[in-house]
This record gives C-alpha cells, structure tokens and sequence, in this order.
C-alpha cells in the first residue's frame, strides 16, 4: 500500500497552468423525506450554510449545502415516496466529515441534538510502503517496516436515520495547525509591511518642503499625492538666499518603495548641493547627476526640472532634463511651454546641460506638472493630455495657489475615477503685482 496523504494544503485550490482542466468534487447526493427539516438539521446543529436551493429557483425537491470549510458540496434531494431513491433513505451513507477534533464537535454536537449512534473512539491503521519492482530483489531480505496511522471516528444519524462518520487524523491535525502558523505568520508579516509602509509614507512626506519661503512677487503650492503609500515624484522649494526661491520637480524611474528610496537620495543630492545654485545653476545640475549616478543603479533615471526665480526682477532660470514642459499660462491667455534644455539625470555620467530664461509678469501663472496628471487614463483609455490641462487652468486661473491647484487634482481624478497607476505632482506659482 502506498504512502497516504491527508494534507488538501498541498494541492492549490486553483492551478495556474491549464493543461489538465480543472477538476474538483462538487457535490455527494443524499436522499432525504423531509427537505427543511434536513436543511435545519444541517444548518442549525452541524453550522453547514445553504449554497443553492433549487425550489426557489427551478422548483425541484433538493438543496445544496457546504461545511464550513472545504470545497465539497453535500446534495439533499427529495425523491418521490414509491420511487427506488426513497428506498436509499436510512442507510450507511458512506460519507465521512473530517475534522481536526472529534471530540470537540462530539460534545457540541450532541449539546445540540444531533444522535450519534458511535461514540467517538480511537481508531489505528497499519499499512507498509509499497517497495518498487525493479528494488524488490535487493530489498527482499529487508523486513518492511509497517506504519500507524492514528485517528479518531465517530458516528451520526440525521433525522432520516442517514448515518455519517465524522473522523479525525493524526497527519491532518499536525497539517491545519502547521497552516493555522503558516496564516499567522503570514498575517504577522503583512502587519509589519503595513506598519513599515505607513513608517515610510511618514518619512517620505516629511522630505517634501515643510518651511515654505515666502516671497513679495510669487505666490507658489506644491501637493504630490502618491500611487501607493510611497512614490518616485519629488518637488522642492530651496531658499537660495538673494531672494532667490529653487523650483524643483522631479519624476524618478519606477513605483513604490524602490522609487521612493531613489527619491530620497535625488533630494539629498538637491539640497546638499544647493549652496553653488546661486550663480552657477549649471554646475548644480551637473553635480545632482554625478551624484545620482554613483549612487544608484544603472537604470535608475530621473527627468528633473530646476528653476531659478529672482523676486526682484522676476525672471526665471531655468534648466529641463527631459521632463515634461511647464506652462507658463500670460496674463493675455497666452501659452509657453518651457522646453527640455537637457537629456535626464542619472543615466549618464558625461552630462551636461543648458540654461534658459523666461521673464514673468503680473498675473502670469506657472505650472511644473509630472505624467500622473496628463497620462491619466478615463474608462476608455484617452489620457487627461496637456490639452485638457491647459482648458482646466485657463477656466480657473484666477484662483489662488492652493484652489487652483485642488480644482485641477479634481478634474484629474474625476476624469480617471479608477485606482490612481502613477504619482500626481503638481507645483502651481502666480506671478504678484508685489
């Protein structure tokens, strides 16, 4: 006889080839005279639910039910009186329930009516491993050892005098106690990866700038609001003294926590650096993505977008790395993108970039934006796009900072109501009469 298994955890409840259809026991027949009073039999004393009955539905005489765990199903069905089923009814049904206790569900069971007709007792199996053909020559002289295989049964009647066998053994209870620790501590895990992840999102967020600069000719709002509890955006206002205020935003490779950490360290680079800012912005860049470079990997990549605002004069220096043009929106209505001036940070460590300018006015309005708001996509996968941007800053331009940027986040998440797939970044700046 060969070696048994009890363990249903080893199979998965669902495979993930299909190669061999699937394939599962659904349901055993039971026959029965009385259909509610074998339904309150099972539902009320054994704790079975009802999966389907079929006399509300198709109106015939049976019903469906399943224990409380597994996925077999126990069929009643309600055969007419002179017919050759109704003569099954009152037999050994040959059906047997497992469970990790039989005493347990002996005593509680009977507390609540159910007969048994067997008290629960012990019950030992011997049985020896089968020895393949080919090794049965070389193994003759070995005496084979037998194995015990211990449990415990029981048996009960239903109201119909149906009886059933309710058995417990060794090798399964080891088995859902070892998946009771496995789910244990998988919960344990996940608890502390949640708790972790809230940890990081507290950190990430105390990166964003908490001492906002003021400054006489500009009003600015920052807000980025993450995929996941962590994410890749990054924005920045630095105090560059001179009333001079740094702009920063940044869209860093990939999600999560991996982006985050890169995140982290574009920001470190930023503000570590930021002293050489103030008459070489160039030198800055340059030494943001040395820095990045060796300390990151290979494919970690960042578009990046700096500028410079002079309160004093109102201009704006500024240098693209590949990242998204802002708009800068005029006080006649009109529209400038400043464009890329350099390739993106971090993937090249022979790097170099260029500078631009751009003169604000009174009432002009500057937007630095990441792809989670144009790339957002609506249920029929059009994308938010630039073109919906600008209708939506124009409709509300004259807002202040912070509801012009709120106004825009809505339309975005109105516009793709579905779970959020990249970070939404948004830094909006208005141009003062001082």
């Amino acid at each position: 006889m060969g070696q048994l298994s009890h363990d249903p955890s080893n199979v998965p409840t669902v495979r993930l080839d299909r190669e061999n259809p699937y394939l599962r026991l659904q349901a055993v027949t039971v026959f029965v005279r009385n259909l509610d009073r074998s339904i309150d039999f099972f539902v009320k004393l054994l704790g079975f639910h009802l999966v389907f009955d079929a006399r509300a539905v198709a109106g015939r005489a049976y019903a469906v039910l399943a224990p409380p765990d597994g996925t077999s199903n126990l069929a009643l069905v309600m055969p007419e009186p002179t017919s050759e089923q109704a003569k099954l009814i009152g037999r050994n049904t040959q059906i047997s329930f497992i469970t990790e206790d039989v005493l347990a569900k002996f005593r509680d069971w009977s507390r609540r009516g159910v007969a048994f007709n067997i008290t629960p007792r012990l019950r030992h199996l011997r049985y020896s491993a089968q020895v393949p053909a080919q090794s049965q020559q070389s193994s003759s002289s070995a005496p084979e050892t037998p194995t015990v295989w211990g449990g415990v049964f029981a048996r009960f009647k239903d109201p119909d005098g149906n009886i059933y066998t309710l058995v417990s053994f060794d090798e399964v209870t080891r088995s859902i106690e070892a998946e009771r620790q496995a789910i244990a501590e998988r919960q344990e895990a996940e608890r502390r990866a949640a708790q972790e992840l809230e940890i990081a999102k507290q950190v990430q967020e105390r990166l964003f700038p908490q001492n906002i600069p003021s400054l006489r000719t500009l009003e600015f709002e920052g807000f980025c609001l993450p995929a996941r509890h962590v994410g890749g955006d990054y924005y920045d206002f630095l105090d560059l003294g001179s009333e001079r205020l740094g702009l920063v935003i940044g869209d860093i490779s990939g999600k999560g926590i991996a982006a985050a950490l890169l995140m982290a360290n574009l920001q470190a680079n930023f503000r570590s650096q930021c002293a050489i800012a103030l008459d070489q912005p160039q030198r800055l860049l340059c030494s943001v993505n040395q820095l990045f470079c060796q300390n990151t990997a290979d494919a970690a990549f960042a578009t990046l977008f700096f500028a410079e605002y002079d309160d004093t004069t109102r201009r704006l220096r500024y240098v693209n790395c590949g990242h998204l043009p802002p708009l800068v929106l005029r006080s006649d209505d009109s529209l400038e993108r400043l464009e890329a001036t350099a390739t993106i940070v971090g993937a090249f460590k022979d790097w170099d970039c260029s500078l631009a300018d751009c003169q604000l006015s009174p009432n002009d309005t500057l937007v630095l934006y990441t792809d989670g708001i144009t790339e957002s996509f609506n249920p029929a996968r059009e994308e938010f796009g630039e073109e919906r941007l600008v209708d939506a800053l124009r409709r509300n331009r004259n807002l202040c900072c912070q509801d012009l940027r709120s106004a825009i986040v809505d339309e975005v998440r109105h516009f793709s109501p579905h779970e959020q797939h990249d970070d939404i970044t948004l830094i909006i700046a208005k141009c003062l009469r001082s």
